[in-house]
């Protein structure tokens, strides 16, 4: 575990003041599940309550620069554009040799008999805001591993060269995808504007599981932990089907809204070979064998 009692207690109470310009007596801390690199906590205090992570690396500044401000600035980018409920980013810093940030705390409660419409409906208007290049202003992180958001005019080329050639080429030098797949994988490229449409950049999450859904207080869904980018709207649905989780309403209510051109199930697989590129690099071998059968089949 991380650290416990005062030392906790002090770092709480400091990193608010740091943030807040005030001194902040804290009340009580609730540890919550933060992933393999952050610890998270709900710190309640005498200025509120507070959502609070922070690295627990070694060398956060050395292993994973800029990780939680790429993610305050992702926040800031998802709030005034998207009808969902996005946390108030308090804060981020460095303290006592750990990275932190500070969000809003969400209260969660139950769903509302149209959640899943609702989560449709919301996600068209995020994918309804757009820009003239795939990409971003600046690189964030999926997960713990960078992601390049180099500004780009084509959108094969981004979806190649800034999300499946990263990871393929990672997955190749930590000895875990074979010369063969990867070799493939170039095959497909130059197959990909055949294979999926050639849309518009769309705002997306991009990092979009049941795990980063909240389901807040009034019922209505909320987004955590983004890893923003301007890309193909397909890619982020198609990521919502790769571990399941997501109720037909949800993709009906999306394709009334914002009709999907046809195929969509037939190309799910292709979007899919990012976030189990992802979950190879991770994770490991085990999602080896998923990326070649999809390399396989096309």
């Amino acid at each position: 575990m991380d650290f416990w009692g005062d030392e906790q207690f002090s770092f709480f109470e400091n990193i608010l003041f740091s943030v807040l310009g005030q001194s902040v007596d804290i009340i009580e801390t609730q540890f919550l599940s933060g992933g393999d690199i952050n610890t998270a906590a709900q710190v309640f205090s005498s200025a509120g309550i507070f959502f609070i992570k922070w690295n627990h690396v070694d060398e956060p500044s050395a292993d994973l620069p800029g990780m939680f401000e790429s993610e305050a600035w992702g926040l800031d980018l998802l709030r005034p554009t998207s009808a969902f409920q996005i946390p108030q980013v308090i804060g981020h810093g460095r303290h006592m040799g750990k990275s932190y940030l500070i969000l809003e705390y969400i209260d969660v409660g139950k769903p509302t008999k149209t959640y899943w419409e609702t989560l449709g409906q919301k996600l068209t208007i995020l994918h309804s805001y757009t820009q003239p290049k795939f990409g971003l202003t600046f690189d964030n992180y999926i997960g713990s591993l960078p992601q390049p958001n180099k500004l780009t005019d084509d959108g094969f080329d981004f979806f190649f060269d800034q999300r499946l050639l990263p990871q393929a080429g990672l997955a190749l030098y930590k000895g875990l995808l074979s010369k063969q797949a990867y070799d493939a994988l170039f095959r497909l490229r130059n197959r990909l504007p055949d294979l999926i449409p050639n849309e518009r950049p769309a705002l997306l999450h991009g990092d979009l599981w049941s795990g980063n859904i909240l389901i807040n207080e009034t019922g209505l869904p909320a987004l955590i932990d983004p890893a923003v980018y301007y890309g193909f709207r397909e890619a982020e649905l198609a990521f919502t089907k790769l571990f399941a989780g997501f109720d037909e309403r949800f993709y009906d209510a999306y394709d009334e809204a914002f009709p999907l051109q046809s195929g969509f199930n037939e190309r799910v697989s292709i979007y899919n070979l990012y976030p189990l590129l992802v979950h190879v690099n991770l994770f490991g071998s085990g999602y080896v064998s998923a990326v070649e059968r999809i390399l396989k089949q096309f």
